[in-house]
């Protein structure tokens, strides 16, 4: 981080309870304290008393005061928040990439949880848990009718405590049970591969804590297998945000030095930055820089490897920041769909200013205090970055693009500063549709769904993504365009 800035955290994209956020962990300036409008705390204070002496029923105090609190924070932007005790730990492991459970990554299957893959290492990999594994109870409970929230909420709890999962493997045509115990569990934000001889392919799911390690360990193991890559692909699809100094080390590692990665602009001095391709702005306090030895490992080449971005709809805050400034730089081709437009920065502090959020014992505050721009000076705040090609999701078409939801379908989105997007009634129609689609795709077998695994042989993007990299024609979208931009209201 720059020392110009009074930040006690780091800076941070991320995705909470649905919402997307750019997020600074800071300490509260209290000298910037606005003056408190008495008249209408007084009418605040009349209010509380007479629903504490009026209502029906006996009303907790501290209810009522929290109750405010998120009503005024909630009203203001979708990515504004009253963070208490749950929500500060969902907040910090969602940012940290860290959290007690058993170690699967999930989805669901006819109302059962399938597992998609144990991470490595982890209770349920050691367990013997395997891909596509069904998880029929946990402990006395059916895992049919549950949410997959509340089913994720089952299997974790405190380390070292036990739970036991019914299982049943189709491959096999078996159940059994096995009981796992809780540990803190590190989730894996980077994988990849060699595609074929001299192009890889590496995908970023998340940016936690430690992306930029994973990231540089996957990039090195790139270069011992192929010393002269020919292209890499950096797939950002779907990826949500996370920690904004692991957005911009991953630019950095591949932009010259010293160039600008994002800026963002806001009221306060502190919300006033430019964050560049250099260490101070991403290595952490006390730490190495991460990019030292892949820079040293592989000569510099990473600067130079030819580059293609892979983004969609899903695409959103830290991954916009590094197509973005990838795209501005003409460092690399971006493809793909037109990305969630999510360019506004919140401010994260623990309520307590004794604390840290990392730490924090009682409640925080995320707010939005600036928005974000890409090193040429623009916002994509309700808008995204367009791609230089616009690529369908699959060889029939882009399918279920339209089901994402993006940063100006949100109520009370920040616009761009320009003014309030209008509505646009072809998408709603395209919305429409592509739910009748995904109701017929989900009713076929799950061997003839059109819905591939990124990175698979059936990855059709990404097989693009391969031919631009060799010169070869991309199919390009026929149907796609580019969003409209907001308008000034008349």
């Amino acid at each position: 981080m720059g020392q110009k800035l009074k930040i006690t955290g780091w800076i941070a994209v991320g995705v909470m309870a649905g919402a997307l956020t750019t997020v600074s962990l800071q300490t509260v300036a209290r000298g910037t304290l606005a003056p408190l409008p008495l008249e209408e705390l007084q009418q605040l204070a009349a209010v509380f008393g007479m629903v504490k002496s009026n209502y029906v029923e006996p009303v907790d105090d501290r209810k009522l005061i929290t109750d405010a609190i998120v009503g005024m924070v909630s009203s203001l932007d979708p990515h504004s928040q009253y963070l208490d005790k749950k929500a500060l730990k969902e907040f910090n492991e969602g940012t940290s990439g860290k959290f007690v459970g058993v170690g699967i990554e999930i989805t669901q299957e006819d109302g059962l949880i399938k597992v998609v893959s144990p991470i490595e290492g982890s209770p349920a990999f050691r367990a013997g848990l395997k891909p596509n594994d069904l998880i029929t109870k946990i402990d006395d409970t059916p895992v049919k009718g549950l949410a997959l929230s509340e089913g994720v909420k089952r299997m974790r709890g405190e380390p070292n405590t036990k739970v036991l999962l019914t299982v049943f493997r189709k491959a096999e045509n078996r159940s059994f049970t096995v009981t796992i115990t809780r540990e803190e569990i590190r989730t894996q934000s980077v994988r990849g591969k060699m595609i074929e001889p001299g192009y890889a392919w590496i995908r970023v799911s998340q940016f936690q804590e430690r992306t930029v390690e994973d990231f540089a360990r996957k990039i090195e193991e790139f270069y011992k297998l192929e010393p002269q890559l020919k292209g890499l692909v950096l797939d950002l699809r779907n990826d949500p945000g996370g920690y904004l100094d692991a957005a911009v080390a991953l630019s950095a590692a591949f932009l010259p030095e010293n160039v600008t990665v994002v800026s963002a602009n806001g009221q306060l001095a502190d919300s006033k930055f430019t964050y560049k391709a250099a260490p101070q702005f991403y290595q952490r306090r006390g730490g190495a820089d991460p990019l030292k030895r892949l820079h040293e490992l592989t000569k510099g080449a990473l600067k130079s490897v030819p580059l293609v971005v892979l983004v969609n709809e899903g695409s959103a805050s830290a991954s916009e920041i590094v197509a973005g400034a990838l795209q501005d730089h003409k460092r690399a081709k971006v493809l793909g769909n037109q990305t969630f437009g999510k360019g506004s920065v919140q401010t994260a502090v623990c309520l307590d200013p004794a604390f840290r959020m990392d730490n924090c014992p009682s409640a925080g505050l995320k707010l939005t205090t600036s928005r974000y721009y890409t090193p040429s000076g623009k916002s994509i705040q309700a808008k995204g970055i367009v791609p230089d090609v616009m690529l369908d999701e699959t060889e029939e078409g882009n399918l279920f693009a339209a089901l994402r939801t993006r940063e100006a379908d949100l109520e009370k989105h920040l616009g761009n500063g320009q003014g309030e997007e209008k509505k646009d009634p072809a998408q709603e129609k395209a919305r429409e549709e592509a739910r009748k689609r995904l109701e017929e795709e989900l009713k076929k077998p799950l061997a003839e769904r059109k819905l591939p695994e990124y990175g698979s042989d059936t990855d059709f993007q990404l097989k693009q993504a391969l031919n631009q990299l060799k010169g070869h024609p991309v199919m390009v979208s026929k149907t796609l365009v580019e969003r409209p931009e907001e308008k000034k209201e008349e």
